[in-house]
């Protein structure tokens, strides 16, 4: 019986540390994987005479601009963060 016990303890000894070191290998691994944070465009071209009326993050790369255009129709354009580049575009139209 106190066998047993001895061997059931090194045993659950022996997964403890080998857990820690996983644990220790993944949270390093994740961290090298980061590398330097992303540059941010300078510049979203959005159509001429719009103005924006709201914006929502969507992820960590994206935004939604909420943008009325100067006839008063209304679009969501969809913009890449990293390079400023349109993604795509949703015409709003009223219900009929």
């Amino acid at each position: 019986m106190m066998r047993a016990l001895k061997v059931l303890v090194v045993v659950m000894g022996i997964m403890l540390i080998g857990g820690f070191a996983v644990l220790i290998a993944v949270v390093a691994g994740r961290l090298s994987q980061r590398g330097a944070p992303p540059s941010f465009a300078s510049a979203i071209d959005i159509p001429h005479g719009a103005r924006i009326e709201a914006m929502a993050a969507a992820g960590a790369d994206r935004l939604v601009l909420d943008v009325v255009l100067p006839e008063g129709r209304r679009q969501l354009l969809v913009i890449d963060l990293t390079t400023g580049a349109r993604l795509g575009t949703v015409e709003l139209r009223a219900a009929p």
